[in-house]
């Protein structure tokens, strides 16, 4: 395998605060592989056992899942050198809540969970690595559970956008494209687009481009809170 693959790999959560040659010394110690997959691939469904760690080395994928009316929800993008649904190796239900497809070609390190384990006992930066990774997570998904929970695309789009913002900016640059922005939302780009104009002529927001321009932070703030 390529030494730059150790290079990425420092960088991954899971080695945080490593030096790739340390990576490499103690991937050396326990079984491993790399796996290539080409874009469009679908490498776990929903429910599949997840016993592996994956971390990906190279591109991305996307988890997402169907909802009951038959449409692709997106959940997340994961782009290396991020791991995938580290935080469902371990428990009784061990299983894959959505399915994961590469959006690009890939290569993943792939490592059991029995060599999981053996990393986890050789090293503790590992350790604390993970703990933190389960822990962040598990906070990720609670929040996705909550935006999720909203019924309209407006306040999906509301919450979304000020979720974005930081303390003292009104503006924030979009990283999706409205057709992308859309597959999050699990909802059609034309009647995105439509709660995007009602809401500009509204005086809410302000878009060029990808760039938004929350025009009263504070009264947007009550929309997104229902507190108006």
């Amino acid at each position: 395998m390529d030494k730059r693959v150790y290079d990425v790999l420092a960088r991954s959560p899971v080695f945080n605060g490593m030096k790739p040659r340390g990576v490499e010394a103690l991937l050396k110690r326990v079984p491993h592989r790399f796996i290539k997959h080409k874009k469009g691939n679908m490498i776990a469904s929903r429910g599949d056992t997840c016993e592996t760690l994956m971390v990906l080395v190279r591109g991305s994928v996307r988890g997402e899942m169907v909802d009951m009316d038959g449409k692709a929800v997106q959940v997340e993008s994961i782009s290396a050198p991020r791991p995938i649904a580290p935080a469902f190796i371990f428990g009784k239900k061990n299983r894959f809540p959505v399915d994961v497809i590469t959006e690009k070609d890939v290569i993943i390190l792939a490592i059991s969970k029995t060599s999981l384990i053996r990393l986890i006992q050789i090293s503790t930066v590992v350790l604390n690595n993970y703990l933190d990774i389960i822990s962040t997570r598990t906070h990720f998904l609670s929040e996705r559970l909550w935006f999720m929970s909203f019924k309209t695309i407006r306040e999906k789009f509301a919450h979304y956008i000020h979720s974005m913002l930081k303390p003292g900016e009104n503006k924030v640059l979009l990283p999706k494209s409205q057709q992308e922005l859309s597959e999050y939302f699990g909802v059609s780009r034309p009647s995105l687009a439509r709660v995007i104009r009602e809401m500009e002529k509204e005086g809410l927001i302000t878009q060029k481009r990808r760039e938004i321009t929350v025009n009263d932070p504070d009264q947007f703030k009550k929309f997104v809170t229902g507190d108006e």
